[in-house]
């Protein structure tokens, strides 16, 4: 540094060594500056781009974005945004419960500081409409009634007209007769009884054609439901306590909505409890359809004892004076041993709170599964003597006819079955309408 002096000190200058160090220093860079300016190599042009870059309206799509140059401060922002704008502000359309927004942010935060979540089971994808303006007249009961087992009706006498239309029986034609009524989930035993009082009528030679084998079958089939109509559901006392027992997916949860419906209409005050704790989204659904029809309701913790649910259910009833009570109860298989005990406490317990209680305890029974309802029927029964039975989905299935092997083999009355979508089609079970709407052709009268 001295030697660098010493040599600035042999040129004359106005300026003093300091100065001059300066100035030397930025005669440097500008020199600097100019190489390189002069010297840069620009990057070249591919033909493609050149040709775009000089036409961009004629390819607009092909002129290329800047990339963003957005930080991770900026970034977050941006999708905080985006949460702020997608979270529900209003309720959905239809919806009861009101959807409270949440800030983003918390949002954000608790994503990244919550653990890992455990899987939970959706909600169910079912939809509830409000009910339309219908015809309740004896006629449109009737043509909906009908119109929901076309399809059995197909399934049982879509074949049967052809083989009893034959002018001799044989036992070809006996055995196509089993076959279709065993396919169509009447079952052995009952498909066998039916078989063997319309060969004792043929042999007796009351049965000439095919309109008078079709009566026969159809008197038949009269009697055996007759003999498993139940009674509607009437409250005799107060709190009136139904429990519901079913395995998910039969219909249970949008039966309790219907039937809370109809008993709500006939002037009973009514208290839904979701007992069935171990399906955050039954629970959801039930109040749903509770806040929708208008009634009560209780729900527990998720995870909660059934039984203590069920207890609560009880008191708060007694307490809030409701009329009639129905309880939730958990839908498991019915295989499950620990789970039938569950049930067995649930009603002890009920029954420990207020005597006499329940004072009725329906299954629902899906009628799509055919004779498995029927074990279902029996195992449930045997747990907690099933009062009644809600048979459900008999608008969508060709096999319908297991309602005739339910009362023919079980000692169980048929109370309601299902038969639509809308609250009116929860039906009370009448024997008579059942069969005149499975062998309507279109020519008899109303009744």
């Amino acid at each position: 540094m001295d030697s660098i002096f010493s040599l600035l000190n042999t040129i004359p200058s106005p300026f003093s060594d300091f100065v001059a160090v300066i100035v030397i220093f930025i005669v440097i860079a500008l020199i600097s500056f100019i190489i390189s300016f002069f010297f840069e190599q620009k990057p070249v042009e591919k033909p493609e781009e050149a040709e775009l870059a000089e036409s961009p309206e004629e390819f607009p799509e092909a002129a290329p974005a800047e990339p963003a140059k957005e930080t991770t401060e900026g970034l977050e922002e941006k999708v905080l945004e985006t949460i702020e704008e997608t979270l529900p502000h209003e309720p959905l359309p239809g919806a009861t419960i009101p959807v409270e927004p949440v800030p983003a942010k918390e949002i954000l935060e608790e994503a990244r500081t919550a653990p890992e979540a455990e899987t939970v089971e959706a909600p169910p994808e079912e939809i509830i409409e409000e009910a339309e303006e219908e015809d309740v007249s004896p006629e449109g009961l009737f043509a909906r009634l009908r119109s929901g087992l076309s399809k059995t009706h197909t399934g049982i006498f879509g074949r049967l007209g052809g083989m009893l239309s034959k002018k001799e029986i044989d036992e070809g034609t006996w055995d196509d007769f089993e076959e279709t009524l065993i396919m169509s989930d009447l079952g052995v035993t009952t498909t066998m009884k039916l078989r063997e009082r319309l060969e004792t009528k043929l042999a007796k030679k009351s049965l000439e054609d095919e309109e008078t084998i079709e009566q026969a079958l159809k008197e038949e089939i009269l009697e055996i439901l007759k003999g498993a109509q139940g009674t509607p559901i009437k409250a005799v006392s107060q709190p009136f306590v139904i429990m519901v027992a079913g395995v998910n997916g039969v219909g249970k949860t949008t039966t309790i909505g219907k039937l809370a419906h109809k008993l709500k209409q006939e002037d009973n005050n009514v208290m839904v409890a979701a007992g069935d704790t171990f399906r955050a989204a039954a629970m959801e659904q039930l109040e749903v359809w509770s806040k929708r029809v208008g009634t009560e309701f209780l729900r527990g913790e998720s995870g909660r004892d059934p039984s203590s649910v069920a207890f609560d259910a009880v008191k708060a009833a007694i307490s809030k004076k409701i009329g009639i009570l129905i309880i939730d109860t958990a839908g498991r298989l019915h295989t499950k041993d620990n789970l039938m005990e569950e049930l067995k406490k649930m009603k002890r317990v009920v029954g420990r709170e207020l005597e006499g209680a329940p004072h009725e305890t329906l299954l629902v029974l899906d009628a799509t599964t055919g004779q498995n309802a029927i074990q279902q029927a029996k195992m449930f029964n045997e747990a907690l003597d099933i009062t009644g039975i809600v048979l459900t989905k008999l608008d969508g299935t060709a096999k319908g006819g297991v309602i005739i092997a339910i009362a023919d083999e079980l000692n169980i009355p048929v109370k309601y079955i299902g038969i639509g979508e809308s609250l009116s089609d929860l039906r009370e079970f009448n024997a008579e309408e059942f069969v005149e709407a499975l062998f309507y052709s279109g020519d008899e009268a109303v009744h």
